[in-house]
């Protein structure tokens, strides 16, 4: 039985067709939580985003065989930003984790980050990757550039190698369950709400089994929710756009403007017309003084 009287250490573990990950994180997870179990109760709360493997079956097993872990399930793949979310407003630990469940978050750091928030004072302790071994060379290059790009035109400023991983206090999950945002930026979110911040650095990890489920597009658009949600340039661009295509066609159908311009380029012409004259003596001396060599024999 959980001692009522630790605080909970709830951990929101989202997933999509990782049915070769989940039995090797719930080893790991639960060594290190076992090892935590004086200073807190846990739980662990799985959300399927619409898998199509055994994913889902997976969990039930496990739910059933584990009082710590629960699951949701999602009709379909909504996407990991709307299961972190899904997972954070099921929760109501006093500390509340997100990690992936491929292992590339180290549930090791758990004990370390805990004693940042408990022993140190922080709100909050957030990792990010140092390396990118073993990325894909053109997804560490644009990545890169997407890092570079939004902290030069967003005044929230994005933790280059920044992860979704990171323990929480429930004043900052509240905070962030407050915004109402529809295309969900999370590592812009984590930060725009604030809190005393604690980063932990680390090297990347290889995944532990199965393949990513992100796709070089998919990235892509992730990348341009951010732009958007988290800078007013993309807003400044399409006014002045829209300014200019208006004050354009504006001036294309004015009655008034249309005769100026049609005045202006008559005006043209007739310049064009009185050079032409001026020029054509020169032009008949220039062609008089052109001497004709026949070819030689």
């Amino acid at each position: 039985m959980p001692n009522k009287d630790l605080p909970m250490l709830s951990i929101v573990v989202p997933c999509y067709n990782e049915e070769d990950a989940i039995p090797v994180f719930l080893g790991e997870i639960t060594t290190v939580l076992f090892g935590m179990k004086k200073d807190v109760n846990y739980e662990l709360v799985f959300v399927d985003d619409g898998s199509k493997d055994a994913t889902l079956s997976i969990l039930r097993q496990f739910s059933k065989d584990d009082r710590h872990v629960r699951y949701i399930s999602f009709s379909r793949n909504f996407g990991k930003e709307s299961a972190m979310l899904a997972g954070l407003e099921a929760v109501s630990g006093d500390f509340v984790a997100v990690m992936d469940v491929d292992l590339q978050d180290p549930p090791n750091l758990l004990p370390q980050m805990y004693e940042a928030i408990e022993g140190e004072g922080f709100d909050c302790v957030a990792t990010r990757r140092v390396t990118r071994k073993g990325e894909p060379p053109i997804r560490s290059l644009f990545t890169r550039i997407f890092y570079r790009l939004i902290n030069k035109i967003s005044k929230t400023e994005i933790v280059d190698g920044a992860r979704d991983y990171r323990l929480m206090t429930r004043q900052v999950v509240d905070a962030i369950l407050s915004l109402k945002e529809y295309n969900r930026f999370s590592k812009g979110i984590f930060e725009w709400v604030g809190f005393d911040t604690k980063w932990i650095s680390y090297d990347n990890l290889p995944r532990a089994a199965g393949t990513t489920k992100w796709s070089f597009w998919g990235l892509f658009s992730y990348a341009i929710d951010g732009i958007i949600g988290f800078s007013t340039v993309p807003l400044a661009i399409s006014s002045f756009l829209g300014i200019f295509s208006i004050s354009y066609n504006i001036l294309n159908s004015s009655p008034f403007l249309g005769s100026v311009r049609k005045s202006i380029c008559q005006a043209k012409i007739s310049a064009i017309c009185k050079a032409n004259v001026v020029l054509t003596p020169f032009a008949r001396i220039r062609l008089q003084s052109v001497v004709v060599i026949p070819p030689s024999k």
